[in-house]
């Protein structure tokens, strides 16, 4: 018995039909994809020079890229499926409902991740500042995409997360060349400010490290129960700050002694009534 012949021209007639219609679209993502991966490389390098000009911290400069690559790369990917006629609405609906969800979850992270860009982007305070923030100051030991790194006076090892910092009041003590050292001192009520003036600014003018512009202060910021308090202000550099601040502490007690002005203890007047029998 004679096997009847397959008819297979319907078969390739259908074939045909297929690659006559999805041929020119699958060479023309392809192209897409090859052009689309070459632009967005082109960028990224462009946007990594821009960046690495303006002399953003390293660690910045990576996540930019990485992140703008990432996205062009998925923008470029979704256009080249539907190009070939897959259905992409599902799929980018469900990319952005699982973006959504990660988002939720990982809101305090995120928050800590844009504030480190928004520090290492406006560089409030850099590697090296002293700062005081959040009831914490200290040395800036490193500036991360999520945290900042401080070290204390007394070497502890501070760790802030970005998202307050970059949110929140801070002071940097080391932005400016100059800081004023303050001091505060009381001398006796039997003591004349002149002659308590003249001592304190004749000790602040034999310290070399401190400024002549702007001009050392000395002024009187109240009257306590048993002194009349002043204020000792001076000028000086940055780096000078700590070490000129515990010299004129030290030598204060000296310049007063030999001006003859005395600094008093606290005292209280005790009045005595003898009762009458």
């Amino acid at each position: 018995m004679e096997m009847e012949k397959l008819d297979l021209q319907p078969l390739m007639d259908k074939a045909a039909e297929m690659v006559m219609l999805y041929a020119p679209k699958l060479l023309l993502a392809i192209i897409t994809l090859v052009v689309g991966l070459w632009l967005v490389n082109m960028m990224c390098k462009g946007v990594g020079f821009i960046l690495e000009k303006r002399n953003l911290d390293v660690s910045l400069q990576r996540w930019l890229t990485t992140i703008m690559s990432v996205v062009l790369k998925a923008c470029l990917l979704i256009s080249v499926v539907s190009m070939i006629g897959v259905q992409t609405t599902s799929f980018i609906a469900m990319l952005g409902a699982a973006g959504l969800a990660i988002g939720l979850a990982l809101q305090g992270s995120l928050t800590n991740f844009a504030g480190g860009v928004l520090i290492l982007f406006f560089k409030p305070y850099k590697v090296g500042d002293y700062i005081k923030t959040n009831g914490e100051e200290g040395f800036v030991e490193s500036i991360d995409i999520f945290y900042t790194f401080l070290r204390t006076m007394d070497s502890k090892h501070v760790i802030l997360p970005n998202g307050p910092l970059a949110n929140g009041n801070l002071v940097n003590y080391t932005m400016d060349e100059v800081r004023r050292v303050e001091l505060a001192v009381g001398i006796s009520y039997h003591n004349s400010f002149e002659d308590a003036e003249a001592a304190l600014l004749k000790m602040i003018n034999e310290e070399p490290r401190v400024l002549k512009d702007p001009e050392p202060f000395i002024g009187v910021t109240g009257y306590g129960d048993s002194s009349i308090d002043l204020t000792v202000r001076a000028w000086v550099k940055n780096s000078d700050y700590w070490p000129v601040h515990f010299e004129l502490n030290k030598r204060i007690k000296p310049a007063l002694d030999n001006a003859n002005v005395s600094i008093p203890f606290p005292q209280r007047d005790v009045h005595l009534f003898q009762k009458s029998s």
